[in-house]
């Protein structure tokens, strides 16, 4: 069963590198605002059987209480900000045919695995020295990947990167549900719905309010970027989400985010198969760096956090 399980979480891992496609593609119909609502609606719907067959009593959803709520509504905003920023840094990132869009946001994205305990150090928590090694590995390997001459960074790197911190955030907002033992399902449907309905309030706001210019909604674009949207909202919430909470119940939490992390590496093969992009040899050493700041991070050492990094993985889309 423990073969099954970690070959379960191997292919969650390959589905979400691949899902960087998806949302690569998408960007070319859609705007990042219309998109996150699409996906996230769609991974809201395809969690519902889930939470029949699984959760909890379906009558206690509406009567949760406080914490199912306020947890709920953070971690849904904390969702927007995140998948927001990385929408909008893959749209500037794939806009340069010469940059390697989908490797490049994954290894980015991944960085929220060392920006966990250093949000949790801040907030008292403890973090060992592997932790603080991984820190400093990864760092030196986004510096190779994304600083440019003159210490500058692009545009979309560092839209990703922001997203990669809020990332972090909802992994320590979703970590307090642990404290009330709270449905993990309910709460992953909950905060993909008020993310879809953010997302869908700032599309409004922004052009049609707002009437900034490059409106790409309609029915039309909707159709063109329908197998993106399916494929980011069905298979990479629904599908790899439910192949996740099955294979979790066998594997230890630091051992399947090692297995999970290798969803940065998928992204880069994602990249090359789909657009044939490649990073210099620059960028790939930056890549391993931040692979193995990654893998260092989860290490588990003492009384290591080492639930922290896959508590998000109950909630997170894809990224």
């Amino acid at each position: 069963m423990l073969l099954r399980a970690n070959v379960m979480l191997l292919l969650t891992a390959f589905i979400w590198g691949f899902g960087f496609v998806a949302q690569d593609e998408a960007m070319k119909y859609l705007d990042p605002y219309s998109f996150n609502a699409f996906r996230f609606l769609l991974g809201a719907l395809s969690l519902l059987p889930l939470v029949c067959f699984f959760g909890t009593s379906k009558a206690k959803l509406f009567n949760a209480g406080k914490p199912f709520w306020v947890i709920g509504g953070l971690a849904g905003i904390a969702l927007l900000l995140g998948a927001t920023l990385q929408q909008m840094g893959i749209d500037v990132l794939g806009k340069n045919e010469n940059e390697a869009t989908e490797g490049k946001a994954g290894f980015i994205t991944g960085l929220y695995l060392v920006i966990v305990p250093l949000i949790g150090f801040c907030l008292r928590q403890k973090i060992d020295k592997l932790t603080v090694g991984g820190v400093l590995l990864a760092t030196f390997g986004l510096y190779l990947l994304s600083i440019k001459e003159g210490l500058t960074i692009g545009e979309g790197d560092s839209l990703v990167l922001i997203g990669a911190f809020f990332w972090a955030v909802h992994v320590q907002v979703v970590g307090y549900a642990a404290k009330y033992k709270l449905d993990p399902l309910k709460l992953a449907v909950v905060q993909y719905l008020i993310c879809a309905g953010l997302s869908f309030g700032l599309y409004l706001l922004n052009y049609r309010v707002l009437e900034v210019e490059g409106d790409k909604l309609s029915l039309q674009s909707t159709l063109d970027a329908s197998g993106a949207i399916l494929f980011a909202g069905f298979v990479s919430v629904g599908v790899a989400y439910t192949l996740q909470i099955f294979a979790q119940k066998h594997v230890a939490p630091s051992r399947a985010a090692i297995l999970l992390s290798l969803e940065a590496v998928f992204a880069v093969l994602a990249g090359w198969l789909w657009d044939d992009k490649l990073l210099n040899s620059r960028e790939s050493l930056g890549c391993i760096l931040m692979f193995a700041g990654m893998l260092l991070s989860q290490f588990p050492i003492g009384k290591k956090n080492k639930e922290d990094s896959l508590k998000s993985r109950d909630s997170r889309s894809v990224s």
